[in-house]
């Protein structure tokens, strides 16, 4: 059945609980590279994560095809609740991989994408959070958005010398292998940060 009266605050709501569940998914995956002993633990943490992100992404869909009018235009709402569940995946996916490739401990420089990767997702849970008065909050949610721009290019910077680190130190070509792809892992997920963060530029840009 169709609701002609926008709910807001619901899609908002939404929003901000699948902006805390990719925040969350990175605090695990600091927690790994912080002790690798912990990963297979850390992996079903993870599993759930991505289930739940999954039953709000659902949750958004259902609600943008119940409701007549909508706060945001559709294809917005759908743009967003998407990225943010594939930015789930993401970070699930980088556990699993360290996890069947049996890496072990990660480099310093791993470490520092994971932090940035945290830093970006913190920025996105706040930037979410202001959504829902997007006039009131506009000069404070690009200010978000530009900070996860920031942390991204830093993350540039390191992904490129750290995959150059493990050409020029690596001995075995196995762990090269491995690595890099756990290092494009991590720095498509920042990529990915920087995707909502673009988004959430230009809706904010569109109503503010």
């Amino acid at each position: 059945m169709f609701c002609l009266k926008p709910k807001e605050d619901e899609f908002f709501k939404l929003f901000a609980e699948s902006a805390r569940l990719l925040r969350d998914g990175a605090i695990v995956l600091k927690e790994v590279v912080d002790d690798y002993t912990k990963i297979e633990e850390k992996m079903m943490q993870v599993s759930n994560l991505e289930h739940a992100a999954d039953d709000v992404n659902d949750a958004i869909i259902d609600k943008l095809n119940q409701t007549f009018i909508t706060p945001l235009d559709r294809e917005d709402i759908y743009a967003m609740a998407t990225l943010l569940d594939d930015g789930v995946d993401f970070l699930q996916g980088t556990v699993e991989r360290m996890l069947l490739y049996r890496t072990g401990q990660p480099s310093p420089g791993a470490v520092e994408l994971t932090r940035l990767l945290v830093d970006c997702t913190e920025e996105l849970v706040k930037a979410f959070d202001l959504l829902r008065n997007i006039k009131g909050n506009q000069n404070k949610i690009l200010d978000h958005t530009r900070k996860i721009t920031v942390l991204e290019s830093e993350g540039d910077r390191i992904y490129r010398q750290e995959v150059a680190n493990l050409f020029t130190s690596c001995p075995d070509p196995i762990e090269i292998i491995k690595w890099k792809e756990v290092l494009e892992y991590l720095e498509d997920t920042l990529d990915h940060c920087e995707d909502l963060a673009d988004l959430l530029r230009g809706v904010v840009m569109k109503y503010a």
